[in-house]
């Protein structure tokens, strides 16, 4: 009797060593990334003033607005608004592992908004499966034109004051989609849509993090109105990267070159 319990003890104990030995093999089967995007030119560009020629006092209630299109940070020249993502080394259809707690999509909607005539955020990432909510929290109609090309949604609708437009089923892209009010013809945005959630949008300081990616080698996407880095030269199928197991990998700054003329 003693020694069928003493076996059983030693098969539970057994049995919890298995699992810890699973459990670490697991945590040690992602990482994360980080990195910054850094304009490469000595003179950094300054936003312009946006000439607003309707509803100005409406648009500019809260002082001149900027062009958001392009805006670098004087003091690091970190690029901000660039779309960052992950992309399987066979091409962005196939898919890439996701982390098991990030399997289930945690928000419904994410959100947009019109409140001085410019869309903000100026660019939005968002996971497939989610709807974009379109408020205008302004005193004055938009006018949303989203411009979704091969793939829906492609739509040209009026938001009145205080009033939302809901857009489901948006399906997942290389490029992001441009929004554009047909009123206000200078408001103009980018709502980048991936099939995995492993993307960021790098911040006021050009700088990006992706966590509980998955270890080994991928493609590291970056994209702000062009695409900003490849193998060689920029290109829409970025830079094969290697992330590592168990640990923050810094992938380091990203240079952003100025578009020469033609």
């Amino acid at each position: 009797m003693q020694r069928g319990l003493l076996r059983i003890l030693l098969l539970i104990v057994a049995a919890g060593f298995v699992l810890n030995a699973l459990d670490a093999a697991e945590a040690d089967s992602w990482g994360t990334i980080k990195g910054q995007v850094v304009w490469d030119d000595k003179d950094v560009p300054v936003q312009a003033v946006i000439k607003v020629d309707k509803d100005k006092e409406a648009c500019e209630k809260d002082g001149k607005l900027l062009d958001d299109k392009l805006v670098v940070n004087p003091k690091n020249k970190g690029v901000r608004w660039c779309v960052v993502y992950l992309m399987n080394v066979k091409g962005f259809e196939k898919a890439i592992p996701i982390h098991p707690k990030l399997k289930a999509l945690k928000q419904k909607e994410v959100t947009i908004d019109q409140p001085c005539c410019q869309f903000v955020p100026h660019v939005l990432a968002m996971r497939e499966g989610q709807t974009l909510l379109v408020k205008n929290s302004a005193t004055i109609a938009h006018n949303v034109n989203i411009i979704g090309g091969a793939k829906p949604p492609n739509l040209n609708q009026i938001v009145p004051p205080g009033a939302k437009l809901k857009v489901a089923d948006i399906a997942a892209r290389p490029i992001p989609i441009t929004v554009k009010c047909d009123i206000h013809p200078w408001m103009y945005g980018r709502v980048a849509v991936l099939n995995h959630p492993y993307f960021a949008v790098t911040d006021e300081n050009g700088n990006f993090e992706i966590k509980d990616a998955p270890a080994g080698e991928f493609r590291l996407v970056i994209y702000n109105d062009r695409w900003i880095i490849g193998d060689s030269t920029p290109s829409r199928n970025g830079k094969k990267i290697t992330i590592e197991a168990g640990k923050t990998t810094d992938l380091g700054k990203f240079m952003m070159k100025p578009e020469k003329p033609d």
